[in-house]
């Protein structure tokens, strides 16, 4: 028997999204987050050779920040534990960032340019070659490209009466994406079956139904998904290689099964 699924971005974005994704139990979901955090692997600096460093800071601690610098991951070219190596010369007086980082491999290079690695003083100068490689985050979080994922229950929006004439308009808390169904009422031109995120109206029900009780639900089976990551890859990217790693682990417990 095969499940049907549909998929919907309410916001896209390289970066950030939120996708709603429906036909999925609460622990299929679970499963898709905990994918997107620990098994897309992502570069990620692990070794560290100093050549010269006569700045302020320890070894130990150029080593860390450069650990936390994205880096550009096509998960096509290579493979789990492949490495690339990246150098980084800045003389002082001047602030070294990852824009300074040179790599071996155009593919792999600083997400970000203006990631700060050290300020140098008059003088002081770094010098480093490091090796990155590429690793998932269950094995280490600096490898985790989503860097905020997350999920809630689609939620449905009812308009149910009318506030008193002398109640106050207490704020009405709401957050994640709302499924329209009280269009007509909404202080906004809106349609029944809208998707809406709340940042929208302010995550408060009471600027987009001023003056009325609202009833939410959740949408059974309907989760959307907070899609972030550090720009190793992109979010489209980071949702369809965690479904892939799902798919996988599923076909081998099949066929251990079927031994």
């Amino acid at each position: 028997m095969t499940q049907d699924y549909e998929v919907e971005f309410v916001e896209r974005g390289e970066r950030e999204s939120l996708v709603l994704i429906r036909g999925i139990t609460p622990a299929f979901a679970n499963g898709i987050r905990r994918a997107m955090i620990a098994d897309v692997p992502t570069f990620s600096i692990d070794t560290v050779r100093v050549i010269e460093n006569t700045s302020v800071m320890f070894n130990e601690q150029i080593g860390l920040r450069l650990g936390l610098v994205p880096l550009t991951t096509d998960l096509d070219d290579f493979e789990v534990g492949d490495e690339v190596t990246l150098s980084l010369s800045v003389d002082g007086p001047a602030t070294a960032y990852s824009s300074d980082l040179v790599s071996s491999d155009g593919l792999v290079e600083p997400a970000d340019d203006n990631v700060p690695i050290i300020d140098l003083k008059d003088g002081q100068r770094l010098e480093v070659e490091a090796d990155a490689v590429l690793d998932t985050g269950k094995e280490h979080a600096k490898h985790q490209g989503g860097v905020a994922v997350g999920y809630r229950h689609l939620q449905r929006t009812e308009v149910v009466g009318e506030k008193g004439e002398f109640e106050d308009e207490e704020p009405n808390i709401l957050r994640g994406v709302i499924k329209e169904g009280a269009a007509e009422h909404a202080a906004v031109d809106a349609t029944d079956g809208d998707l809406v995120s709340t940042d929208e109206f302010g995550n408060d029900l009471a600027q987009r139904y001023p003056g009325k009780e609202v009833e939410v639900t959740d949408v059974e089976n309907a989760f959307v998904f907070h899609v972030e990551t550090d720009g190793s890859f992109t979010t489209d990217e980071l949702v369809l290689r965690a479904v892939e790693t799902l798919r996988d682990r599923a076909t081998e417990l099949k066929d251990a099964v079927q031994l």
